[in-house]
Formats: structure tokens, C-alpha cells, sequence
């Protein structure tokens, strides 16, 4: 999967279109993402214990990886990246517009 926690995003289609967001957990297994402040559902909680409040919490709910594309840090569009292998061996993402390591 080509999202990872904490990366920079920006929502492609849905109703959050143009929504910006740092991504809060990813789940590979059935390609989706948790993205702060993007696809907001409104739950509503009881009280389980004598003097804990009930009441509708606001949560973020997963979205399909493909409805997202990552935010370059360095030029602050967004992007695909690519693969390279750098000198000491390990492999790192790269921006395709700027080609600055992500």
C-alpha cells in the first residue's frame, strides 16, 4: 500500500473532496485509511458506569486508499510516488514532481 501512518493527504472523490488530512492509521488488509478530520460520523455513546457521560461523539471513519492521494512535503502538491534505491542500499519513496526523497 502506498499510504503510510502520518503521511500528508488530500481526498480525490466523495463527499470530502479537497479535504487535507494526516492520515491516523492505515489497515493494508482491506486497503483503507483513517484520515483526520475526513469522513466524519456521528456515534452516539451511553453511559456504561454510574457518573460517565453519555452522549454523540464526532469519529473518523475509513475511506479506500484509492479515493486518496499523498501530499509532497517538499513542494506541498499532490503526487505519486516512486521507488529508488538509494547508495547505502535502502529503499525510499520519491516524489515524481520535485524528486525530493519523501
Amino acid at each position: 500500500m502506498h499510504i503510510k501512518k502520518d503521511d500528508k493527504v488530500i481526498v480525490l472523490s466523495g463527499k470530502d473532496k479537497g479535504k487535507m488530512g494526516t492520515v491516523l492509521s492505515a489497515d493494508p488488509k482491506n486497503g483503507k485509511v483513517i484520515v483526520e478530520g475526513v469522513n466524519v460520523a456521528k456515534r452516539h455513546l451511553k453511559a456504561r458506569k454510574p457518573g460517565e457521560e453519555g452522549g454523540i461523539i464526532k469519529k473518523e471513519t475509513p475511506i479506500y486508499t484509492s479515493k486518496v492521494m499523498r501530499v509532497c512535503p517538499k513542494c506541498g502538491r499532490p503526487t505519486r510516488e516512486a521507488h529508488k534505491f538509494l547508495k547505502d542500499g535502502t529503499k525510499s519513496r520519491i516524489c515524481k514532481k520535485c524528486g525530493e526523497t519523501i
